[in-house]
C-alpha cells in the first residue's frame, strides 16, 4: 500500500507549473534570459502535458500511477538539462565556435528549481509498512 503526502506532492507540482512558466532556463547575450519555451518548445510542450497528466492522475487520487509519472517527469526534466547543454556545446559542430557559444549561453537556476520540484513529487510517494 502506497501513502501519498499530498502537501509535498502540490508543493512539487507548484514548483514545476512556476518554474515552467516564470524562471529562467538559460541567459543568452543580448537577449537576456530565456524561459523553457523560449529555450525549446517541444520540451516545454512535452514538459506540460506530462506534467498536466500528473496532475490530474493527483486529483484522480490513483497513488501509483502518479509514482510512475512522478518518475517519468524527473527522468524527462533531466533528459531536458542534458539535451540542452550539449546542444549549447555542440551547435555548429565547429570546435572553436561551439567553444565561445557555450561560455556565453549559461544555464540558469530555473533548472534546479526544476529538478527539485521534480524529486519532490517522487518523494511525496511512500510504501506503508505491513505489520503481520
Amino acid at each position: 500500500m502506497y501513502i501519498l503526502n499530498k502537501k509535498v506532492a502540490i508543493a512539487g507540482m507548484a514548483g514545476a507549473l512556476m518554474s515552467v512558466f516564470l524562471f529562467p532556463f538559460l541567459k543568452v547575450p543580448i537577449k537576456g534570459n530565456w524561459t523553457l519555451y523560449q529555450t525549446d518548445t517541444s520540451l516545454f510542450f512535452i514538459s506540460l502535458i506530462l506534467l498536466g497528466v500528473t496532475v490530474l492522475v493527483f486529483m484522480l487520487r490513483n497513488i501509483k500511477l502518479f509514482q510512475m509519472l512522478s518518475w517519468c517527469f524527473l527522468i524527462w526534466c533531466l533528459l531536458g538539462l542534458v539535451a540542452v547543454y550539449f546542444k549549447i556545446n555542440n551547435y555548429f559542430g565547429m570546435k572553436l565556435v561551439d567553444g565561445l557559444l557555450a561560455k556565453t549561453i549559461q544555464l540558469k537556476w530555473g533548472w534546479a528549481v526544476l529538478l527539485i520540484s521534480a524529486i519532490l513529487m517522487v518523494l511525496s510517494v511512500r510504501k506503508l509498512k505491513q505489520i503481520h
